[in-house]
């Protein structure tokens, strides 16, 4: 009795009689029955535990010391006195129409929640990659609340058949809330339409599209909307690189070759150059000034992207000055105004 008590406790599984285990490479096969109970017939709801024969269902569960597990269940197939219905016997560690158990599901679903590719998690569960990915598809959830700090962003995927989907994150506390289907206007308003508590969010942060921000002013009218830091210094870039190109066609072909492949080195932040590079940079520099000033501009405006105040701002500005507003034009790079750091506000 003590033996069976401790195998019950092994296995994990309640009411099951282990009659036979071998070990196959590296898989380890168990062989066991249910007790034996009575069951409600399914189409007239009579009791009983009248056996019609028995089928072997052979089930995959999560791996045991060291090997993959796999469950030999001597099922039961019972039958109905009155209607003549015949059943499978209930199993409680077996979800319907599977072959896989229920703690093996839920390791795959937790497995999802680390950084890995559905092949190795697939190799871990001892599933299919087709499987595996089935298995997340069933997972369903919803955000019952929103933070008072939301992020969102679109990134190109292929779910539903859009090229683009939307991610919403909480930035505070870095989760990710919800991953929606697409980034069309009006599903994602009718999406946060449904928060009751939308208007409690205080802060938005989302890239430089208008769209986004015509649609945060609608659904979040008391909320604050940021410029995600990224993509404003991204513009930045890219006027540089305009300046460049602009630049590099007046020079001859050679030439206009070796700006081409040294725009990374421009990119790059000084303080980042080696002195062999920063003699390159130098010597790029003397050939055009109209480039040496956007490469100046673009260096300065990274200092005030880095700085963490007002205070901080005033000393790394060149003439002392705090500016409010950066204006960023595709063909050129001007700044006039006050500049807000930190939190790039429209």
């Amino acid at each position: 009795m003590l033996y069976k008590d401790y195998t019950q406790e092994l296995i994990g599984f309640k009411d099951a009689t282990v009659t036979f285990v071998e070990r196959k490479d590296n898989s380890l096969h168990i062989h066991m029955i249910m007790k034996r109970k009575v069951h409600k017939c399914p189409r007239c709801g009579n009791d009983t535990d009248k056996i019609h024969d028995y089928r072997i269902k052979r089930i995959k569960d999560i791996s045991s010391f060291g090997n993959y597990t796999i469950i030999h269940l001597r099922e039961r197939r019972d039958v109905c006195p009155l209607c003549n219905k015949r059943f499978y016997e209930e199993t409680l560690f077996l979800p319907r129409y599977q072959r896989i158990t229920s703690r093996l599901i839920a390791f795959i679903i937790n497995s999802f929640r680390e950084i890995t590719s559905i092949k190795n998690l697939s190799n871990m569960a001892n599933v299919s990659p087709t499987t595996a990915i089935r298995i997340f598809d069933h997972i369903k959830y919803s955000n019952k609340s929103l933070p008072h700090v939301i992020s969102m962003d679109e990134f190109r995927g292929n779910a539903g058949e859009e090229k683009f989907q939307c991610i919403l994150t909480d930035p505070e506390n870095k989760k990710v809330l919800d991953i929606l289907p697409n980034r069309k206007g009006e599903d994602l308003y009718r999406y946060f339409s449904k928060f009751k508590d939308r208007h409690s969010v205080k802060y938005v942060v989302i890239d430089m599209s208008g769209p986004y921000r015509s649609l945060i002013k609608t659904v979040f009218p008391r909320a604050q909307i940021i410029a995600d830091k990224y993509h404003v210094v991204r513009q930045v870039a890219w006027a540089f690189e305009n300046v460049r190109k602009a630049e590099q066609k007046k020079f001859y072909e050679q030439r206009r070759k070796y700006f081409k492949r040294s725009r990374k080195l421009l990119l790059k932040r000084p303080d980042k150059l080696t002195a062999i590079e920063a003699e390159e940079v130098e010597a790029m520099l003397k050939i055009s000034e109209r480039l040496r000033q956007a490469y100046v501009l673009k260096n300065e405006f990274y200092k005030v992207m880095d700085s963490k105040n007002s205070l901080r701002l005033k000393s790394n500005w060149p003439d002392g000055t705090c500016y409010s507003t950066v204006t960023i034009s595709l063909n050129s790079m001007t700044v006039s105004g006050p500049l807000q750091t930190g939190k790039e506000r429209y």
